[in-house]
């Protein structure tokens, strides 16, 4: 059994606070494995840190399925409670989307305030959105979650108040009847609606452009932030927690070559995310769906690599973006102990606290791009100094010459067989 503390912390304005003294609940069903059940466990736990909670113990029943109106069986539920009582706990929180049924049951027979997985994430997610898109987001996927539970959550809530798990539009709206909540879910989607043709006529724009956009992707807390802040130069949320990174940022990349490119953090991925949120945070997504190139980091120090990157692909697949060129990067190579065998190609290992695994990594993605393209071979007239600074910039240019005796460049390189530069190439 865990040692129960009491932990102050202090918030922003110096005034001493308490953290929530947490129970973590999972109910392992005869379909699932016991690698996979114990994966999700060890993800609700990081969870729970990332909002700060304060986990004192961890309860697990296995049972041949979930129990229809209390999740585990009244046996744990019994000896929960007195958990509850005997160490002064103040919330619990479940590994899997309760019903309201469910939530009900066990908030009445413990006493306390019950949270599940979605619930946790959807906290974690109006912790982090910053931008107006990103907050539209969490508000949605809010709203959505709570329309079916607004049967008795009014008085649960005027006896818990606020904290972990309330965060956000939904701390407000609980106690509004359900024709408000739809009339608002309405004017949210209207509100990203618009939002997001913004976003597709900036990428229209990109795409006229000639921008190469690239976008990282990857389980949650692998890196990908870390790795694209070195890349980028710049200072998206670096944090030892689950979706330090909410709202995609982009910004521009050269690799070695002069070759440009367009790079997108994005919000990272977990076992078993809830579909609905999933819908909710698409058009945050969709700067993946539209990438011309996948950068996928891995946290290959971990455990579960492999059922994390499959994870990774399942999701991608589900979002349409399966078929798109991709570089695996097994991140955290410094705390390896045995030699990783890679389980996805192309791929490169390295440390995003190394800078000297970065020019490497750079030269991984012109490889790996220069196997999905095209080979081409052009003389360009003295005259044509437009032409041959497009080629730098939108191709990778892997020889260059200059002939005096004819007074032309001969180039050698690569083109997407996708992009504008090559319709010119194919021409001359």
């Amino acid at each position: 059994m865990r040692i129960s503390l009491t932990i102050i912390i202090y918030d922003k304005k110096g005034v001493e606070t308490l953290k929530e003294r947490a129970i973590l609940v999972g109910c392992q069903t005869a379909d699932q494995p016991d690698p996979s059940f114990e994966t999700s466990m060890e993800e609700l736990e990081s969870l729970a840190y990332t909002v700060d909670a304060n986990v004192e113990e961890i309860f697990v029943q296995k049972r041949d399925k979930v129990h229809s109106a209390l999740y585990i069986g009244t046996g744990k539920v019994d000896e929960i409670k007195q958990y509850i009582d005997d160490y002064a706990i103040d919330m619990a929180i479940m590994n899997q989307e309760l019903t309201p049924s469910q939530a009900r049951n066990l908030e009445e027979k413990w006493e306390i305030k019950v949270l599940d997985r979605t619930q946790l994430i959807l906290d974690i997610f109006a912790m982090r959105a910053r931008t107006k898109e990103g907050k539209l987001q969490v508000e949605l996927a809010q709203l959505q979650y709570l329309l079916p539970r607004l049967h008795g959550q009014g008085a649960a809530l005027s006896r818990l108040g606020g904290g972990i798990g309330t965060r956000g539009p939904g701390e407000t709206k609980l106690e509004t009847d359900q024709r408000h909540i739809r009339r608002r879910i309405t004017e949210v989607k209207q509100s990203l609606d618009q939002v997001a043709k913004q976003r597709q006529q900036y990428r229209k724009r990109r795409k006229k452009n000639a921008a190469f956009q690239m976008a990282i992707v990857g389980y949650t807390n692998a890196g990908k932030s870390t790795i694209f802040n070195r890349l980028s130069d710049t200072g998206s949320l670096e944090e030892d927690k689950l979706f330090a990174t909410l709202d995609p940022l982009t910004r521009q990349i050269t690799l070695p070559s002069g070759f440009e490119l367009l790079i997108s953090d994005t919000v990272g991925f977990i076992q078993d995310l809830p579909t609905t949120l999933i819908a909710a945070f698409r058009s945050t997504l969709e700067e993946v769906v539209e990438a011309d190139f996948i950068l996928h980091v891995v946290d290959g120090s971990n455990e579960e690599s492999v059922e994390q990157e499959q994870t990774v692909f399942k999701i991608l697949n589900d979002l349409g973006a399966g078929d798109i060129p991709m570089l695996t990067v097994y991140n955290k190579a410094d705390l390896l102990n045995d030699t990783l065998i890679p389980y996805s190609k192309p791929s490169v290992m390295m440390s995003a606290f190394k800078p000297s695994d970065y020019e490497r990594l750079k030269q991984e993605i012109e490889r790996a791009l220069i196997s999905e393209w095209t080979y081409y071979d052009v003389r360009l007239s003295s005259d044509e100094g437009k032409m041959l600074n497009e080629l730098k910039r939108e191709t990778i240019v892997t020889d260059e010459q200059f002939i005096e005796e004819t007074e032309q460049f001969k180039l050698k390189g690569y083109a997407s067989p996708d992009a504008p530069i090559y319709t010119t190439l194919t021409k001359r």
